[in-house]
């Protein structure tokens, strides 16, 4: 049948866009955190900054989180999971690692720390603040801490019991100070605080130290 003259022809459906569920009203919010970090430090950016860039109110940014410190916790908390998956393969067992493995192993675990965090850089230095003043960020950092540690001791005490690596100090207080050496050393190179390892240099300056601390026996 023909239209009627002058009548309009009906809407198109299809076209309005679909609301966003809550999973993209979170991604939204930790997409805008994460961009406004690398123009300004964290106090320097309003909850109503981060509802405005994800699209939401403010009432509704808190049905998500509770604070923006909240917002920073949880990419920290998946920042940390994503170094932690690019470095799974690292502390494989021993027997599956031959001896001249051991320097690219090595190599590939702090790379994958350098590398992801690098990446996530704003992320990385508004959680190393933070921490000091958040007790929610400092008991996730201490205990992502404590399983790095425990993973650097397992691996030493592998590289010990095949014989590569020489008897000496704890294994576990060493993984210690080498997992500390890599926050300080990693901080500095990202911050550009104080004396710093230049970006293209820190992996393999680190390696180095973590290499002789592992197989060197002390001097006499």
């Amino acid at each position: 049948m023909p239209a009627l003259r002058g009548s309009r022809a009906p809407a198109a459906r299809g076209r309005r866009s679909p609301r966003p569920s809550g999973d993209d009203r979170e991604a939204a919010i930790l997409a805008t955190a994460e961009r406004l970090l690398d123009d300004r430090p964290l106090s320097a950016i309003s909850v109503d900054d981060l509802a405005r860039g994800a699209g939401i109110s403010r009432p509704t940014f808190y049905f998500y989180f509770r604070s923006k410190d909240d917002v920073l916790l949880t990419l920290l908390d998946r920042v940390v999971a994503e170094a932690d998956a690019a470095s799974a393969a690292v502390f494989a067992t021993a027997s599956a690692l031959p001896p001249r493995s051991a320097r690219e192993r090595w190599r590939a675990m702090i790379d994958a720390y350098h590398t992801t965090f690098r990446a996530h850089r704003p992320v990385t230095l508004a959680a190393a603040q933070l921490r000091f003043s958040n007790a929610d960020v400092r008991e996730l950092w201490a205990r992502v801490s404590a399983d790095w540690v425990r993973a650097c001791t397992e691996a030493i005490e592998s590289e010990r019991r095949r014989g590569a690596a020489p008897a000496g100090q704890s294994a576990r207080d060493l993984a210690v100070v080498l997992n500390s050496l890599n926050e300080r050393v990693l901080y500095g190179t990202l911050s550009g605080d104080g004396p710093a390892v230049a970006e293209d240099d820190v992996v393999d300056v680190l390696l180095d130290v973590w290499l002789s601390v592992i197989y060197h026996p002390p001097a006499d």
